[in-house]
């Protein structure tokens, strides 16, 4: 009798443990792991090209002071998840001319600002570049498609700062302008800010980021 009384509660146990297992829900699937990073040239709007290095085969990009960010050069940012770290060297801008440097009156110091800002003209972050030219070996590389000997350009990149900002996840787009550069010379010092002047140069633009998940295919229409 005391058996079959506790083979009764056993089996009403198994019971009760079978009808939870029926009413719990079922688990939700693992949410996808997190997209990896992608590090990429970005599309961008320059416009004032400066050309090609001839040593280091970079598209040179003169860096503008204007109004408003659509005059600037525009980076454009692929879907994303999270914030994009933009990269680039800032250079400074020299007009190169032998005969100052034979005379040693080609001594210059250059102090170049820009800012990142997007595109309703709020500022993201400002980066700066000082560098001091003496020589022809001061200038960083020389640019193709001048009018001088073998066809280079007198105006070249001095100087190399790297250069790295983060993006609001936000953002689509991010402008680059010139705020104001200084000259200091053997014989004066000047600031130029006016709109429309370059006033340094950028290379090697370069993204980091995480793409955003691919939109959920839409089932056809019955």
């Amino acid at each position: 009798m005391r058996r079959a009384a506790v083979l009764l509660v056993l089996a009403m146990l198994d019971a009760h443990a079978l009808s939870a297992q029926r009413r719990s829900k079922p688990s939700r699937p693992a949410a996808p792991p997190p997209s990896a990073s992608k590090k990429v040239a970005p599309e961008m709007t320059c416009p004032a090209p400066l050309g090609e290095g001839l040593n280091s085969k970079r598209a040179f990009c003169d860096v503008l002071t204007n109004r408003t960010p659509a005059e600037g050069i525009v980076i454009d940012l692929p879907p994303h998840v999270g914030p994009v770290t933009l990269t680039f060297d800032l250079h400074n801008r020299h007009t190169y001319s032998e005969e100052q440097v034979r005379a040693k009156r080609a001594y210059a110091r250059y102090t170049a600002s820009i800012g990142a800002l997007t595109m309703d003209n709020t500022l993201i972050s400002r980066a700066a570049i000082q560098s001091e030219f003496r020589s022809a070996g001061d200038l960083w590389d020389r640019i193709a498609g001048g009018a001088g000997p073998g066809g280079i350009k007198a105006v070249a990149p001095t100087g190399l700062e790297p250069i790295s900002i983060t993006i609001p996840q936000a953002e689509n787009r991010v402008s680059i302008l010139g705020e104001k550069l200084t000259i200091d010379r053997l014989d004066a010092s000047a600031t130029y800010s006016s709109a429309g002047r370059p006033i340094a140069i950028i290379s090697n633009v370069m993204i980091e980021y995480r793409p955003a998940p691919a939109a959920a295919a839409k089932k056809p229409a019955r």
